[in-house]
């Protein structure tokens, strides 16, 4: 097996006294400031669906629903039996346990709130949201791989690595795979196809597609969540929920599709 130990980052960025600014939440504002700087562009665009100065608004709808999505969908999707004999813990963001499918959801939710507030078409908002996602994902997944967490399994690969968690054999780099394919591979192909497409929500269902597939396929080489494990036929959770994306997504391209044509 390869020996190539995880090279030690200290999580905290800066120490002021009693207050810690950690480089996860350092990779969250770097997400957030580079989707703003792609609605403000898409928002500024001819025949943008709302004037520039509402992109900040709408960065603001997104990330409430994120942030709440997301720690409501680890709830659910990933210790609902812990959090349902002890509540209160449901409050303790600052131990971990957020859940990209259940802040994709909570995105929707917001984003529909904010189109139907300003009588904005919401599918067309839906893909501008699509568009400023991936390289905050692959923010968030260094953010990861910065704290030693969200590892690989075990491998013979030369480039595993030895993460100070994940015991003493090497393992993949899964959060630096995620962050590439997630990231700058799923932008590309977002961004390729968006002047390639006329129907509104066709961006939103590939990103929906890609982003289920990449994660997928990218879960064969993750560590499974501890209190998990493998689930129905070998497979993890984050898988089970990606191939709910994928069908969704699916469904929802061709029923644009069909809709187009009545």
């Amino acid at each position: 097996m390869g020996s190539i130990v995880y090279p030690f980052i200290d999580p905290v960025l800066l120490r002021l006294g009693p207050i810690e600014i950690r480089w996860y939440g350092v990779m969250y504002l770097v997400g957030f400031a580079i989707a703003y700087f792609i609605i403000k562009s898409e928002f500024n665009r001819k025949n943008g669906p709302l004037p520039v100065d509402a992109a900040g608004d709408f960065l603001f709808y997104l990330i409430m629903g994120l942030m709440l999505g997301a720690r409501i969908g680890y709830v659910i999707f990933y210790n609902y039996d812990v959090y349902l004999s002890q509540p209160w813990e449901i409050f303790a963001v600052w131990r971990g346990g957020m859940s990209f499918h259940g802040g994709m959801l909570g995105m929707i939710i917001s984003g529909y709130i904010f189109a139907r507030s300003r009588k904005a078409p919401f599918l067309e908002l839906a893909d501008i949201a699509s568009l400023s996602v991936p390289m905050g994902l692959m923010a968030g997944r260094i953010g990861n791989f910065v704290n030693g967490e969200l590892y690989g399994r075990i491998t013979t690969a030369p480039w595993g690595l030895v993460f100070p968690q994940g015991g003493e054999f090497p393992r993949h780099p899964s959060q630096l795979y995620e962050a590439f394919f997630e990231g700058p591979v799923l932008f590309i192909i977002l961004w390729t196809m968006r002047r390639r497409v006329s129907l509104n929500g066709s961006i939103l269902s590939l990103f929906i597609i890609f982003y289920g597939l990449f994660r997928f396929l990218i879960e064969f080489f993750r560590e499974p969540d501890v209190q998990l494990g493998f689930l129905y036929l070998g497979l993890t959770m984050g898988q089970i929920l990606c191939l709910s994306m994928i069908v969704g997504g699916l469904v929802l391209l061709l029923s644009l599709r069909r809709l187009s044509k009545t």
